[in-house]
């Protein structure tokens, strides 16, 4: 879908009243859609106080989609068009406005009380995530001082500060989140959110997300979720096992775990991928994949702040498509990481962000359809299709050929395979652990919204998430269930689902291209087949047939818990292989660029940007983190 095709002076009067209805939609839509994600950006960043004026943002956003009218038209013109004499002659047309339907199927909101209380929970997010960016936590760091601390420090300290208690002062601070978020009107959101489910014949929310986001019910979802579990409950209880029998009970305490996974290999790996090499390699490594941005216009705030939004997220305020004459409207896309470039850890956590967050903004700058409607975040858009590509690029930080291609300390120096073999031999063990926890989020909401109000009290919402942590990952998680942000925006609420299902569409992915490619590192040839298959159509199909599409089959647990039961010499034997072909490989035939105006900022402050070359920029990035946190950009 390239082009809108303008009727004629010939077309038939259904014709040209449904083109005259879709095209204003297109523009109603991206004049609700960029006022809310500029305000959202602008509250989330910690650049304006205006929540207020974000709300209001929200709320005629809320009212666009959830229109009955809306929706109603769309299907009367849509039926009208269908049945013309000259409707063969308008394919694009038909086809915008099949998305537009199926936009507002899952987004309309009838009835005046549903109405009421969709205005009424918006304004209640708001509040919270007003009172939330004042609430501060502290730990104790490295340096045994005590300090304020995001989510991404307190979950680096965790994992890299090899002192016990001061581990332990990070787990608490997750704890002292969780009870905060308790007292202060979250619970009151939940009801609101099952409320306002109920008014639309929904059994609760939980039920209302499942159905609407992700074309299921809950009992599919959790047919597959037990799948899982079941064929990965013996290498966790192993993981676990092999922990106490190395490190003794104490390594399963919550605030050591991480830290007895991956600690001291992440200290050791810190030289080799520093914060400030960061953005450079993801550049690099993007283009070099054969990724292009269609000319998106990018904005980049990558470092932690006081008030700003405690973690990664990528919104894109102009969605990407042909307008009404068939031109394109490239992509304005935000995306942001919440790194502390002094602390050890912060590159790798800093990559992952980039990659994760770059390849959101990759999927969405490359829907190539005639309608906004088809290539935003929200639903019909399923979490699990738009994480596939995002994971999908993290994935490949974890490969030995990227791995040997572009970790390397200041002196040049690779980071040598005995250090590879040992992220192997900590990141293996847990994957079955690390997969089950995105699962214990999906069993924790669902029960959430299952119980009565007046049963939902904050000491009963604390022991169903430690008793669920015990009961599917065999120990208390080192991230307790209510410090994950996700939980308290309505959008992404009762979706965490949709990371584990991205997960399997992701190995099913790996294993399709490599089977075609060979390899996947700094090969061309992968942009364009993900553009192809998996981005270009955004969400006029679902996530089954994007993944049938490349990989011949719909989505499977298989792959993931598969690679979950690897043992670490299997995985070491592929990753050497790959290292041996990857050093006699010969690599050319890259883009020149990404194909973007990218601007990396701090809140307000313009950091570098690429007007003069991708290069220049990413010298200037790396210039400015070295002069403000001199050990980050080592």
């Amino acid at each position: 879908m390239s082009t809108s095709q303008k009727p004629n002076q010939s077309s038939s009067p259904a014709a040209l009243e449904a083109r005259a209805f879709f095209d204003q939609l297109n523009r109603e839509y991206v004049a609700v859609h960029v006022a809310k994600e500029d305000l959202f950006w602008e509250t989330y960043m910690a650049i304006s106080d205006d929540h207020a004026g974000f709300a209001r943002a929200e709320q005629a956003y809320k009212a666009f989609v959830s229109d009955p009218s809306r929706g109603a038209e769309s299907r009367r013109l849509l039926a009208a068009l269908s049945g013309a004499p000259d409707a063969a002659a308008h394919p694009d047309l038909l086809h915008g406005l099949k998305g537009w339907l199926a936009f507002f199927e899952v987004n309309v909101i009838e009835g005046g009380s549903a109405q009421a209380l969709m205005a009424e929970l918006v304004e209640a997010e708001a509040a919270l995530f007003a009172k939330r960016r004042g609430f501060t936590v502290t730990h104790v760091n490295e340096a045994g001082e005590r300090e304020e601390a995001t989510l991404a420090m307190l979950a680096t300290n965790q994992a890299t500060n090899p002192q016990e208690d001061r581990r332990r002062s990070s787990y608490d601070a997750f704890r002292e989140l969780e009870r905060w978020v308790l007292a202060n009107g979250y619970l009151e959101i939940v009801a609101i959110r099952n409320r306002l489910a109920r008014a639309l014949g929904f059994r609760d929310f939980f039920d209302y997300k499942v159905r609407k986001g992700d074309r299921m019910s809950p009992e599919e979802l959790f047919a597959i979720l037990d799948d899982f579990l079941g064929r990965t409950a013996q290498a966790n209880a192993r993981m676990l096992a092999d922990l106490r029998s190395r490190h003794g009970q104490p390594a399963v305490a919550p605030w050591n775990l991480r830290f007895y996974l991956s600690g001291d290999v992440v200290r050791q790996m810190d030289p080799y991928v520093p914060f400030g090499k960061g953005l450079r390699r993801w550049v690099e490594s993007f283009r070099r994949l054969g990724i292009q941005y269609r000319g998106a216009t990018m904005q980049l705030d990558l470092i932690e702040r006081k008030g700003k939004y405690q973690n990664g997220f990528c919104h894109g305020p102009m969605p990407a498509h042909y307008d009404a004459s068939g031109q394109w409207v490239p992509g304005r896309i935000n995306f942001t990481a919440e790194a502390t470039p002094s602390q050890i850890g912060s590159g790798w956590r800093a990559l992952n962000t980039l990659f994760h967050e770059g390849g959101h903004a990759a999927h969405f700058a490359n829907v190539v359809q005639n309608a906004p409607c088809f290539s935003q975040e929200y639903a019909p858009t399923s979490a699990a299709y738009a994480e596939t590509q995002s994971m999908f690029c993290d994935s490949l930080l974890d490969d030995a050929d990227w791995l040997g291609r572009y970790a390397h300390n200041a002196d040049g120096v690779v980071m040598p395979q005995d250090l590879i073999r040992a992220r192997i031999a900590s990141r293996v063990p847990s994957m079955a652990f690390d997969e089950r926890s995105l699962a214990l989020v999906s069993y924790f909401e669902a029960s959430l919204y299952a119980m009565l109000d007046e049963t939902r009290t904050p000491d009963a919402v604390l022991r169903l998430a430690r008793d669920l942590e015990v009961r599917i990952l065999g120990v208390h998680s080192p991230r307790p269930l209510l410090a994950i942000p996700h939980l308290l925006n309505q959008e992404s609420s009762a979706a965490y689902h949709g990371y584990l299902l991205a997960h399997m569409g992701v190995y099913q992915t790996r294993a399709a291209l490599l089977d075609r490619l060979g390899y996947l590192t700094d090969n061309p040839a992968v942009g364009p087949l993900l553009a192809e298959h998996y981005w270009g159509p955004g969400n006029s199909v679902d996530h089954s047939a994007t993944l049938r599409s490349l990989t011949g089959d719909g989505l499977s647990a298989r792959g993931l818990a598969d690679a979950c039961n690897q043992t670490v010499d299997e995985a070491w034997d592929e990753a050497r292989a790959s290292l041996n072909a990857a050093a006699a490989r010969n690599y050319s035939d890259y883009p020149d660029r990404l194909d973007a105006t990218i601007r990396i900022v701090h809140g307000s402050e313009l950091i570098a940007e690429n007007s003069q070359s991708d290069e220049a920029m990413s010298d200037e990035f790396e210039r400015w983190v070295t002069e403000r946190y001199p050990r980050g950009g080592e």
